[in-house]
């Protein structure tokens, strides 16, 4: 049996998505999972529905699909990326941003069968690669922020800090204040982030040690040098049962 490759079309103009739609679903082993009218909106729509293949215009109202994709190629895992734009003079840039194909509008159905075929290989060999290297979740997490949209892998979430009505994500690219409270985070993503405080999330594959201060206190101990981080007496119990399960030994 052959695996169907996922695909999501980012256009602006509904028509163009519309035409588009019908020439992928006419390639056998391949299906639309969703659709996006702009920049922003693909970025979520790629965290939510972690599609195999992106079909990108580039001149899209907003975030452009050029800014799209280079925050796309920054990724762990990114969906294989074709560019389909009434415009020839993009082409260079694509292949800054490892676009698998360029396709000229109006989009032939050959071009786009060949460009789907490339994508998949690609794709296939992304997953492999990834499946040598970790077995952690490739997921991403959407934050909208003043810059517009930015995707955040949850394997690189360090910890969540929550400050009055904002919580800050600590990551491995650096810092994203975001509008998600951590109740939300801890909800959603229970094998990821470890609640340590009523204050804090940890991304439990960050997880060195617990270690206790002369003075009483509780401390999570992270990987790689990146600190220590306060853990109150109520939640103690969870790090220590979570070291349990997790740790050789």
């Amino acid at each position: 049996m052959t695996d169907t490759r996922s695909v999501l079309i980012a256009d602006d103009e509904p028509l163009a998505r519309e035409r588009i739609r019908r020439l992928v679903e006419a390639v056998p082993g391949y299906r639309v999972c969703g659709e996006a009218a702009d920049g922003d909106s693909c970025l979520k729509q790629v965290a939510e529905l972690e599609p195999d293949i992106l079909l990108l215009d580039i001149r899209m109202p907003g975030m452009d699909g050029m800014e799209a994709a280079s925050r796309l190629s920054q990724l762990a895992n990114p969906p294989a990326l074709i560019f389909c734009t009434a415009y020839d003079h993009y082409a260079i840039q694509a292949f800054d941003v490892q676009a698998v194909a360029y396709l000229l509008k109006p989009v032939r159905k050959e071009a786009l069968a060949d460009a789907l075929a490339r994508a998949g290989r690609v794709n296939r060999l992304q997953l492999q690669a990834l499946n040598g290297q970790t077995g952690q979740s490739q997921e991403q997490l959407a934050v909208r922020t003043h810059r517009g949209t930015e995707l955040i892998d949850l394997s690189e979430i360090l910890y969540c800090e929550a400050d009055q009505k904002y919580v800050t994500i600590h990551h491995a690219r650096g810092e994203t204040v975001c509008d998600y409270t951590l109740k939300e985070l801890e909800n959603s993503y229970p094998s990821i982030l470890l609640r340590i405080h009523r204050n804090t999330l940890v991304g439990v594959r960050f997880i060195q040690a617990l270690k206790r201060t002369p003075d009483g206190h509780n401390l999570v101990v992270l990987r790689d040098g990146q600190g220590e981080l306060p853990v109150s007496r109520r939640h103690a119990s969870n790090v220590r049962q979570w070291l349990q399960e997790h740790q050789p030994g």
